[in-house]
């Protein structure tokens, strides 16, 4: 299923850091930011997860839910949450299923080689569940959540 914008965004169920089950289906209302990234405590996806932090009251103020995802387990987005002092949720997909479904996982390009693997990127979820927004491949990580708030403050 490809991502689309304006479609309904794929349905999803995946646990925090804590064990907690979230659920898309559950965060209806609220604008939805769920990024999709590598590896936690990696240089890129460490600068992505502190520029979200940063801007955190900025994003909130737009009444979203941001959702940090990759295949790490619980204890490591614990570990990575707490590191950085992350506010938001982090959570795990380590069989990818997600991550394929929103085109997160597939052929990309690493030092130069083919390679398969999480692709970084992020989708807008708007408060009736559609896709309004998808980042297809994130290429800056440490300057992607600026666009991604410029992007809710101008509703687009």
């Amino acid at each position: 299923m490809a991502i689309e914008e304006g479609k309904s965004a794929p349905a999803f169920t995946l646990k925090d850091a804590s064990g907690k089950i979230v659920a898309l289906r559950d965060l209806r209302g609220k604008n939805v930011v769920v990024y999709f990234y590598p590896r936690d405590d990696t240089p890129g996806c460490t600068k992505e997860a502190c520029g979200f932090r940063d801007l955190w009251k900025k994003i909130q103020k737009h009444d979203t839910v941001v959702l940090g995802v990759s295949p790490d387990g619980e204890e490591s987005h614990s570990k990575f949450a707490a590191k950085y002092r992350l506010p938001f949720v982090l959570l795990s997909d380590p069989d990818k299923k997600v991550m394929q479904r929103y085109g997160a996982y597939g052929e990309k390009m690493m030092y130069g080689k083919k390679t398969e693997g999480v692709i970084r990127s992020t989708v807008w979820i708007d408060p009736k569940g559609k896709v309004k927004k998808h980042w297809k491949r994130v290429a800056k990580a440490a300057d992607h959540p600026a666009k991604v708030l410029e992007a809710l403050q101008q509703g687009v």
